[in-house]
């Protein structure tokens, strides 16, 4: 999650359809130079994130992937009259901020979308505030159902808010495909089940737990961790004597690292699986040596494995940013996009100039938007989910994540 090598990215960019050459600078005080070209109005994208605290190597590389799109509409004039500047506030994480940031954005008038944030508890306190806004609101990375279809979505899916969209695909789809290769192909049978607490570990604890269960999985443990802590000694010591074969966590690298290292050090020599949150080379690190053969589900396909997706890898590289753009950079550049495709037809439809309503004009559009991105075809459903549905699992062998399978869940 956090190699550039090992970045999910999902397919390949259809002939001509976009180019994405780098050009400027970044700036270090969160905005964007936004490069050349443009000039007359400036539509300014933002983003939420986390840049600083533990995760804030995923979130300075959602800032500069969305400024990389920005850089390129401008370089390439793809909407003319319009310059693109990015606003990114950090969210550190926690909803709160994300709320008082949300409030920022939409006071500034010049902001006609926004892309973020990483985490689902944050979209889930900020997406009333841009919807009052009529702000449309893109993420790269939050994967909890209920954003999208409701809190009862597994019964009754109905969208809260017409201004989310998400570029990522779902914990709906993430659990369950994880309970599959557990299952199937890693022939783990006895699950410990640990989650954080939060909207996206404990979401994607429940959808791995159900698929687990229907496919005949026994759970012979539940825990929940305190995700300000390190010291998991305990719940290492009751997955130990639980006599599981595997460990499911629902949460974020931070945590599940130590976790995964006080769990082998308990005695348990077993694999700890988790999700996007954790797909990560920092969890490596925290893990040492005996997180080999931890396993990880993540978005999309690897990088690797595309190879007209390495054209946004050597841009990115090109455009001198300091951080690596990490797990979710494609699906933050293509989210970015996705806001200035929508401002491009808005334009086109109001006789080449911004309308009054343009926040309210955006998100309409926004249901319509289809083009084909550094993550492969994207477009939205009914819901604002992804169309795109692939995911891929990863393996720690030798102190890197390695893919092992891709696909999607057949539920």
């Amino acid at each position: 999650m956090r190699q550039r090598s090992l970045i999910a990215i999902t397919a390949a960019l259809a002939a001509g359809a976009l180019t994405l050459t780098a050009c400027g600078s970044r700036d270090d005080d969160g905005g964007s130079d936004s490069g050349s070209g443009g000039g007359g109005t400036t539509v300014v994208i933002g983003v939420d994130a986390p840049l600083t605290g533990d995760l804030s190597a995923l979130g300075l590389g959602i800032k500069n992937s969305v400024d990389l799109a920005a850089k390129t509409a401008n370089k390439d004039n793809y909407v003319d009259g319009v310059k693109f500047e990015i606003q990114a506030l950090d969210d550190q994480g926690q909803p709160s901020v994300g709320q008082q940031n949300a409030t920022k954005l939409t006071a500034n008038d010049d902001v006609l979308g926004v892309v973020g944030p990483l985490n689902s508890s944050v979209g889930e306190a900020m997406q009333i505030i841009f919807d009052r806004a009529k702000l449309v609101e893109v993420s790269p990375a939050n994967t909890n159902p209920a954003l999208t279809q409701g809190v009862d979505w597994q019964t009754k899916k109905v969208r809260p808010y017409k201004s989310y969209f998400r570029t990522a695909t779902t914990d709906a789809i993430q659990g369950p495909f994880a309970a599959q290769y557990v299952f199937n192909d890693s022939k783990k049978k006895k699950v410990f089940v640990i989650d954080d607490k939060k909207t996206y570990g404990a979401g994607l604890a429940a959808t791995f737990t159900q698929e687990f269960k229907k496919l005949g999985g026994q759970v012979v443990g539940t825990e929940h961790i305190n995700p300000d802590s390190k010291d998991f000694n305990a719940v290492a010591t009751k997955v130990k004597n639980s006599g599981a074969d595997v460990v499911y966590y629902g949460g974020e690298y931070p945590q599940a690292g130590p976790l995964s290292k006080q769990i082998k050090a308990a005695g348990a020599k077993i694999p700890v699986v988790g999700g996007d949150g954790i797909y990560s080379a920092d969890f490596i690190k925290l893990a040492g040596a005996t997180g080999n053969g931890d396993l990880a589900t993540s978005v999309g396909a690897p990088v690797e494995e595309l190879p007209s997706a390495k054209e946004f890898v050597a841009n990115y590289e090109a455009a001198g940013y300091k951080e690596a753009y990490e797990a979710y950079g494609g699906y933050s550049y293509d989210s970015g996009w996705a806001i200035i495709e929508a401002v491009k037809k808005v334009v086109e439809d109001n006789d080449g100039k911004l309308p009054d309503d343009a926040r309210a004009k955006v998100t309409e559009a926004m249901q319509n938007v289809s083009f084909d991105g550094v993550t492969g075809k994207v477009s939205f459903d009914e819901f604002g989910d992804a169309t795109n549905k692939q995911l891929t699992v990863y393996a720690v062998e030798n102190g890197a994540w390695k893919s092992v399978k891709s696909g999607t869940y057949t539920g």
